[in-house]
């Protein structure tokens, strides 16, 4: 699959090498020149190519957006439509400043901007130190450490855990774009390491 990254932070750059390991091909972006990440790009390895904004997102056929959620604004909505979008932003205020998300979730806010993306909330309760470090391809899922997902398009959430797969860890699905406010910043799911057994159980609690 050609898997375009919006965000060359630290979640984009490991992201970027993951995938490129399990096989696919990436393109990875930041809001400056592509000049300026190709030794990132070259550093990666894998083929690993250095885009502008816009022509990541023209390459994905998956696109994942890692960009600071205050800057949602940037996003190039026309080259991403009709494609999975993986979102993996989280608003903090103190950074972000203040937004007024109308009661929505920050995914299904992050939907409203890109209204034909499939859009898939995931890797946003993960450091990216442990996204590096915790994939174990050889453990069975239950054992895996979870990385949450939620969306409203069934088969979009069905590529997104199949790329989890690959990488050694183990989607656990929240439910809707609505539902995902139990993964944002501040909830109990929010940080812990937890196996996917272990996040199944905790989701449970949660959702009463």
């Amino acid at each position: 699959m050609k898997i375009g990254i919006l965000g060359a932070g630290h979640i984009g750059k490991a992201l970027a090498r993951l995938l490129a390991e399990a096989g696919h091909e990436v393109g990875i972006s930041n809001s400056k020149d592509p000049a300026t990440l190709r030794d990132l790009a070259h550093e990666l390895g894998h083929g690993v190519k250095a885009f502008d904004r816009e022509d990541a997102a023209r390459f994905g056929e998956l696109v994942i957006e890692t960009i600071p959620f205050g800057k949602y604004g940037t996003l190039p909505a026309v080259p991403m439509e009709g494609k999975i979008v993986i979102d993996t932003a989280n608003y903090y205020p103190e950074r972000d400043g203040q937004i007024d998300l109308g009661n929505l979730s920050e995914s299904a806010f992050i939907a409203h901007h890109l209204p034909k993306s499939r859009v898939v909330k995931a890797f946003n309760t993960i450091a990216s130190a442990h996204l590096e470090a915790q994939g174990d391809t050889t453990k069975p899922l239950d054992d895996r450490r979870a990385i949450f997902i939620a969306g409203d398009d069934q088969e979009a959430k069905d590529v997104v855990t199949g790329l989890i797969e690959q990488i050694g860890f183990a989607a656990v699905d929240t439910g809707s774009l609505e539902d995902s406010k139990v993964q944002q910043p501040g909830t109990a799911i929010y940080g812990p390491d937890l196996t996917a057994t272990q996040a199944r159980a905790e989701l449970t609690k949660l959702k009463g």
